[in-house]
């Protein structure tokens, strides 16, 4: 599995703990967001969001870790946007049943709030819980017919209620979309992705 981790810049300083929790599982990791409290420029949650949404669209990636301070700033983000079903973590139990109920794409963590002696240690906890051979056969396994249901009727839900990403590109303020898709260690892995889909390509040329 191809995993982006981006981190805005409230929690950035615990970018160091998330990869060292995601260690040894054998997935590539993208580490495309803020990595320390000083950098500058800052990414705030409505960048990362956009920057979520864009790789994921795009299947650049498969999966997307993600938070902010408390987790909702970030959620809140990233479901304003087309495919995206995201699951606001705290703790394993929290992970078991988001990879085995919802079988999302992307998660957000509390990264402040809560996060004081052995944070790193339920992190570690979390993606145990979560990176599963089980995700979406349901809990309990006699719900998983129903769950199954109840997901793909929320994707065709997404579809239905969202623009693309491409006009959703378009409508966005230039403040929003620009310190997103210009990040250094971001942009470089949306032009490659984005050199498959020529309609998004056509507008990223209008907006970089």
């Amino acid at each position: 599995m191809k995993i982006a981790v981006i981190n805005e810049i409230s929690a950035a300083d615990k970018n160091a703990d998330i990869l060292k929790a995601l260690e040894g599982r054998g997935h590539e990791i993208l580490n495309l967001g803020n990595t320390s409290s000083k950098d500058n420029p800052g990414l705030l949650y409505i960048h990362t969001g956009l920057m979520s949404a864009l790789l994921l669209n795009l299947k650049a990636v498969d999966f997307v870790v993600g938070g902010c301070g408390t987790g909702l700033g970030y959620l809140n983000s990233v479901l304003q946007y087309p495919g995206i079903v995201c699951g606001h973590l705290l703790t394993p139990l929290d992970a078991f049943l988001f990879a085995r109920i919802n079988a999302g794409n992307c998660v957000s963590l509390a990264l402040n709030q809560g996060y004081g002696w052995a944070g790193e240690v339920n992190l570690r906890m979390m993606f145990d819980a979560f990176f599963t051979l089980d995700a979406g056969n349901g809990y309990p396994q006699s719900r998983s017919e129903p769950q199954r249901q109840g997901r793909e009727a929320l994707n065709r839900i997404s579809e239905s209620t969202h623009h693309s990403m491409a006009e959703i590109l378009l409508a966005l303020p230039r403040e929003v979309v620009q310190p997103a898709i210009n990040y250094p260690t971001f942009r470089p892995v949306l032009c490659q992705a984005a050199m498959a889909n020529e309609e998004i390509l056509s507008v990223l040329e209008k907006v970089l």
